[in-house]
């Protein structure tokens, strides 16, 4: 069974007299150690599917699916408790809380998600652990998403949701990214990553294209 599926997911927004299709019947699902990759152009629905896999926004049609339980239409404290035991998230912005410490964020991240793991080997392996000290605003692109990641994988979640983790990383540091998110996929966490890099789709087992909100194809 997947660990994450989407089913007929419907997403509508309104603006005056003015209705936007945001999602249109898109179905998506993940299993354990798969890494899928949404692509498509700006405005395609990219960030809005990874908000209703998450729980972040709801969809008016379909239903989301967590580790077999339903993240979509649910009080929102299910719906909160669904994510701190089960998803991990790296949007595209404000994921570290910037008066804290890389590590200091980590550490909350953990107790939050019910762990108790030791941030040190984590901050380790993803080459921060120089870097453990400083705070948020004090580091470069491409060391912000590894903490993100940090933060978000350090409970070992079933799934983590990533939205445009490259829009900050210069050429060089996009392959990094792509690296990083492999190995999170290979440890047995299915990843699901919005993006418009051709190396983290090159790395991924399966491409999901979006236009226009619907699976183009």
């Amino acid at each position: 069974m997947s660990v994450l599926r989407a089913e007929n997911l419907y997403r509508f927004f309104h603006s005056d007299a003015d209705e936007v299709i945001a999602l249109r019947s898109v179905s998506l699902a993940a299993d354990a150690g798969e890494l899928v990759a949404v692509v498509g152009p700006s405005g395609s629905g990219k960030s809005t599917l990874l908000s209703c896999l998450g729980g972040l926004d709801e969809p008016d049609g379909g239903a989301v699916f967590v580790c077999g339980e339903r993240m979509s239409h649910r009080p929102e404290a299910d719906k909160s408790r669904l994510r701190a035991r089960h998803v991990g998230l790296v949007m595209q912005s404000d994921n570290l809380i910037s008066h804290l410490s890389v590590r200091e964020n980590i550490v909350l991240a953990a107790r939050l998600g019910g762990s108790k793991a030791d941030p040190s080997a984590l901050l380790e392996r993803l080459g921060l652990a120089h870097r453990a000290l400083a705070a948020p605003p004090e580091l470069s692109g491409g060391e912000a998403v590894r903490a993100a990641v940090a933060a978000a994988v350090v409970k070992r979640p079933a799934v983590l949701l990533a939205d445009e983790p490259t829009a900050e990383v210069d050429g060089d540091g996009e392959g990094d990214v792509a690296d990083l998110l492999r190995e999170v996929a290979a440890s047995g966490t299915a990843v699901v990553v919005a993006t418009h890099s051709g190396r983290v789709a090159d790395r991924a087992d399966r491409v999901v294209a979006l236009r226009d909100g619907a699976v183009d194809g």
